[in-house]
């Protein structure tokens, strides 16, 4: 990959058909369908890939079962194809997950509805899921999750989805767009729309690393922002709201409190409003709260009110991890970009997205899931072919993997790993991080000191770090620690400790002198304690 300082050079270099604001998934998987049809194509993203909603969601690419109760059926339909299509092209982000959904005396939802609704959710997927839902009795459920709640527990079901690493998956979506030839730019904010004739005809955009600023001349822009999307519309006068947000928080606890086997569908006792408990290699998240807020997207956390939601309802089920808020690893939330609508439970509202031309010519793209990316950017480049007046080419994303996916075998890749790097922890880490192309980050590893832990229980490296910063784009701390790596959700102080040693491990390739790099700590303190620290504290 070229340089950054190229990179953005080449934003002015020519005209160029499509530029997308927004580096999360949906503005990823715009910009990779683009490239991929061969048209030229500019992303710039004001802070980094995934750093909004796209890296604080459940971590999961699933059919959405919670939808069938509000009739979505054509929104689980499309889910579970995308599903489907993703755990063949990125095997080694989007793994199949067995759920158990265990049903109590009084339940909301009785067994026999449980059992009609996943009979509907596996034919909604045409029967070829991972594998079919099938009934549990209680002393089933009880073999599988032998830590559940006994006291009125009637039986259950198991059925299956897939979890993926988000952060990595729109950040693959990102390199397979500039491998395909586009110029991708994280912390490249757009801070003016330009107008020809009263059209939208590209934007100026300011490197936020530096004091550098350009103007993008393209024929067809598009909004990607989420729930940044009223803003970009504000720049070219539209002060309408087309987006509503709903905040979702998640916690990490360590998952020996709560000693989950496998992932779990459950329904909180206090509001009946489902939730999932999600095995996350040493921990369990727990999510997700969905409530209206007004917060900006930048400043979106957790609250006192919403971690205690989530560990009441937890404690519920599982009564013998008696868990406190002191025992939150990691608390986090996300806005949820939901189309702008009246109901008053933001749950009901639907996770459809849509697509819509301004008068001017500006694309936004609003609503959808992690998901439903692909489906969301294939609609986007009917409106984009319109907006360019000619044949475009055909839709390749659904065939051709994305980096890392081309192998057959997840198991077979750890094995292969594992024989290299005689270290059956680092081999699972990297086949799922990094799928076929571990072999890139091991030469970064086995270079010096590149083998030394950043943290001394987790797989990550200084090689994967510096690997990151010459092959991914991370420019920054957060970038490294919060995205590349999960290192800032899997430790109590999120990776403050580690950030000086990370700093001068990076520092010779960003350019950093001391100054600097103490600069860079202090950032990167201020965006964990913006990003992890509960309301209220």
């Amino acid at each position: 990959m070229i340089s950054r300082p190229e990179r953005f050079a080449t934003l002015a270099a020519r005209r160029i058909d499509l530029l997308v604001i927004g580096g999360g998934i949906t503005g990823c998987g715009v910009a990779r369908d683009a490239a991929l049809r061969g048209l030229s194509v500019a992303l710039v993203e004001k802070s980094d890939f995934a750093s909004g909603t796209s890296s604080r969601s459940s971590r999961l690419i699933h059919g959405g079962v919670r939808y069938l109760e509000h009739g979505q059926l054509h929104l689980v339909f499309e889910a579970s194809a995308e599903r489907r299509h993703l755990l063949k092209l990125a095997r080694h982000l989007v793994r199949p997950l067995a759920f158990t959904w265990p049903v109590y005396e009084g339940a909301r939802i009785a067994r026999w509805k449980l059992g009609a609704g996943l009979a509907l959710y596996d034919a909604l997927a045409l029967f070829r899921n991972v594998k079919r839902h099938h009934r549990l009795g209680r002393e089933q459920v009880l073999e599988s999750e032998p830590h559940l709640r006994r006291e009125g527990l009637r039986g259950g079901a198991r059925y299956y989805d897939a979890a993926t690493n988000d952060a990595r998956l729109t950040l693959a979506n990102a390199m397979s767009a500039a491998e395909a030839g586009a110029t991708v730019l994280n912390h490249a904010e757009v801070t003016a729309l330009l107008l020809d004739g009263g059209r939208v005809r590209g934007a100026t955009v300011r490197d936020t690393l530096s004091t550098a600023v350009v103007e993008v001349d393209a024929t067809v822009v598009v909004n990607a922002t989420g729930p940044w999307s009223d803003d970009v519309r504000r720049l070219e006068g539209d002060r309408g709201a087309a987006v509503r947000g709903s905040k979702g928080v998640h916690i990490a606890v360590p998952r020996e409190r709560i000693g989950n086997r496998e992932a779990l569908t459950l329904i909180a006792p206090t509001d009946g409003r489902v939730f999932f408990v999600l095995p996350a290699d040493e921990h369990a998240i727990i999510g997700t709260t969905d409530t209206y807020t007004s917060s900006p997207p930048d400043d979106v956390r957790a609250s006192h009110e919403d971690v205690q939601y989530l560990l009441g309802a937890a404690n519920y089920f599982f009564p013998n991890a008696a868990l406190v808020e002191r025992d939150v690893v990691s608390a986090w939330a996300g806005i949820r970009p939901l189309i702008s609508a009246e109901a008053g439970n933001p749950g009901a509202v639907s996770r459809e997205h849509a697509v819509d031309t301004s008068s001017h010519g500006l694309i936004s793209i609003t609503g959808g899931k992690l998901t439903t990316y692909r489906v969301m950017a294939r609609d986007v480049m009917r409106a984009v072919a319109t907006q360019l007046g000619r044949r475009i080419g055909g839709e390749r994303t659904k065939s051709v993997p994305l980096p890392g996916g081309e192998f057959d075998s997840i198991q077979d890749l750890i094995a292969e790993i594992a024989r290299a790097t005689n270290d059956v922890a680092l081999a699972t880490h990297l086949a799922h991080a990094y799928g076929a192309r571990w072999r890139r980050v091991w030469v970064e590893i086995t270079s010096p000191g590149g083998d030394e832990r950043i943290v001394e229980d987790l797989p990550y490296t200084i090689g994967e770090v510096r690997y990151a910063v010459e092959h991914e784009m991370a420019c920054t701390l957060g970038d490294l620690l919060m995205r590349r790596t999960h290192l800032a959700f899997e430790t109590a102080d999120h990776a403050v400790g580690v950030s000086g040693r990370v700093a001068r491990a990076i520092a010779g390739l960003l350019g950093w002198d001391d100054v600097r790099r103490n600069s860079e700590m202090a950032s990167y303190a201020a965006e964990a304690i913006r990003m992890f620290s509960i309301a209220g504290d």
